[in-house]
């Protein structure tokens, strides 16, 4: 299966744009969050990528909650937002969990969950389909321009556990496009600009 990969597009209508060209080359399209910045500007690139008639899966990021993200992608008729939850697609099965996790320093107005509540929204992730998160797993492509590393254990405990063949995740601007691995799974920063993976399932 082929997929096209993406994150934090932070209303960014020219990558929104490139995101549909590259569209017709891939299967699935995975939105790994921050569409919005601070909570505005969803509809910003959500009016371009309705264009793409790929099935589409996306989480929020932690820019936008679940429930703006939702609402505001009912005009792209072939995207599922997942939080929580999953679905499959060709008999791969998909799992999604956004938002900021751990807790960022970024204040109220980000949309943030600590590692427990991490914890309970990956514990029916299935094994070795796709996870989709914002949040990266920790010590994997999470360094941010201080070297620090700002992914989630959580996250990573369910990839060592559930060894899904795909994680895509964003969130940590500089490690964007980086790749790692956990056991058998593929770790991807996606970045707004995209990234073509093809996985065997």
């Amino acid at each position: 299966m082929r997929f096209l990969c993406f994150s934090d597009l932070h209303r960014s209508v020219d990558a929104a744009e490139r995101l549909v060209r590259l569209s017709d080359q891939v299967d699935v399209i995975i939105g790994a969050g921050d569409f919005a910045n601070r909570h505005a500007g969803l509809s910003d690139t959500l009016s371009v990528l309705q264009d793409i008639t790929k099935p589409a899966i996306l989480v929020p990021g932690n820019g936008e909650t679940y429930g703006e993200l939702r609402d505001a992608a009912q005009i792209w008729e072939s995207a599922s937002v997942l939080h929580g939850s999953g679905c499959e697609i060709d008999g791969v099965s998909f799992w999604g969990v956004g938002g900021g996790i751990p807790v960022t320093p970024f204040g109220a107005w980000s949309y943030d969950f600590d590692e427990e509540q991490a914890g309970d929204l990956l514990q029916d992730c299935p094994s070795a389909g796709v996870l989709v998160v914002h949040s990266p797993p920790i010590d994997t492509v999470d360094q941010d321009s201080s070297q620090r590393v700002r992914g989630s254990q959580a996250i990573r405990d369910c990839v060592s556990e559930k060894q899904p063949k795909l994680v895509v995740c964003g969130h940590i601007h500089d490690s964007w496009e980086e790749r790692a691995e956990i056991g058998r799974s593929q770790i991807l920063n996606a970045g707004p600009r995209g990234v073509i993976m093809d996985i065997e399932f």
